[in-house]
């Protein structure tokens, strides 16, 4: 079976539109990352907000810091990004050419997402759990990713997989979402105008994205705090103490904890820092997605007409 090439041109545009919007936006989720995962700490609030986090790396000289773990990050992002555009629209193609059908429904593209985003968990989550044990290490004391993912057992680096799994409803939700707006808006300006509405403006798309990962943010944000709590790295070098750490970071002793110490109202700690970042991010991300998918396809089948040429060329000499 040939290359699918809109799959891969969706996937090449999503994961540099990822890999540029995880860079601009680093030392918020840095920030963020650190202030979400204060639930082992029993009770003990070291920050109050997300700007204590931010002070704290600016009164300790340490603000090169923020981006400890971006390297990795961007690994993760990109690989991830990839993996999940190029399987959503696969698998849309797929089904439409299987189905015999001209679109696709709420709840097959709901499952299509969710599937989509289950096989990029299994394939990233090490690439996840060193990034976010880097970014919650003091500032400062960050380890290399070698050296993060085998500091613990081979099951270590799957920490959270779960919970992972479990939040592939996020991006099934936020594209969906989008997907449904974007469609209506395009068949709008197409009966509105003679001429054919290809892609979006970037300000509607950063509209649209905003609005699309703020609906599934909400909806799965407890999921995502557990999931921060069980990757957040150890915070000393008492080897007792991360051995007894260790046996607690299971998804049931994250929820108990939460719930001891802070009440329901835990499970939503640091949400509107979580929507701030996620929202700005996939904003950026399906903004820069929307106006280098066109170049990206271009680009696509520039490569595969020349190659063709050069295929004919070879089979006549």
């Amino acid at each position: 079976m040939g290359v699918d090439l809109e799959s891969l041109s969706e996937a090449t545009s999503g994961a540099i539109g990822s890999l540029l919007s995880t860079t601009i936006l680093y030392p918020l989720d840095t920030c963020k990352t650190k202030y979400q995962a204060e639930a082992r700490d029993h009770g003990q609030q070291k920050y109050r907000n997300l700007t204590d986090v931010l002070w704290e790396a600016i009164s300790t000289r340490q603000v090169l810091s923020l981006y400890q773990g971006l390297g990795t990050k961007n690994l993760q992002s990109f690989f991830s990004q990839f993996i999940y555009f190029y399987g959503y629209s696969y698998f849309k193609r797929l089904y439409l050419e299987k189905s015999g059908s001209r679109k696709i429904g709420t709840k097959v593209n709901l499952f299509i997402a969710a599937a989509a985003g289950a096989c990029t968990a299994v394939i990233t989550q090490p690439l996840d759990t060193a990034s976010s044990r880097m970014q919650t290490s003091a500032f400062g004391k960050s380890k290399g990713l070698w050296e993060t993912l085998t500091e613990g057992s081979y099951s270590g680096a799957f920490d959270g997989l779960g919970i992972s799994l479990l939040l592939t409803s996020n991006p099934a939700i936020q594209y969906t979402v989008f997907d449904q707006l974007k469609l209506r808006l395009l068949k709008t300006n197409q009966n509105n105008t003679e001429k054919t509405a290809v892609t979006l403006s970037a300000f509607t798309a950063f509209v649209l994205g905003a609005l699309s990962k703020s609906i599934a943010t909400i909806l799965t944000y407890p999921a995502i705090r557990c999931k921060v709590v069980i990757q957040a790295a150890d915070s000393d070098d008492d080897e007792a103490k991360k051995a007894q750490r260790k046996s607690r970071k299971t998804l049931s002793a994250v929820i108990r904890a939460i719930w001891k110490k802070e009440g329901i109202l835990g499970f939503f700690k640091g949400m509107h820092a979580q929507i701030l970042k996620t929202v700005l991010s996939s904003a950026f991300l399906l903004m820069i997605k929307e106006k280098i998918a066109a170049t990206s396809w271009v680009l696509i089948l520039a490569i595969r007409r020349y190659l063709f040429l050069t295929r004919g060329k070879l089979k006549g000499a």
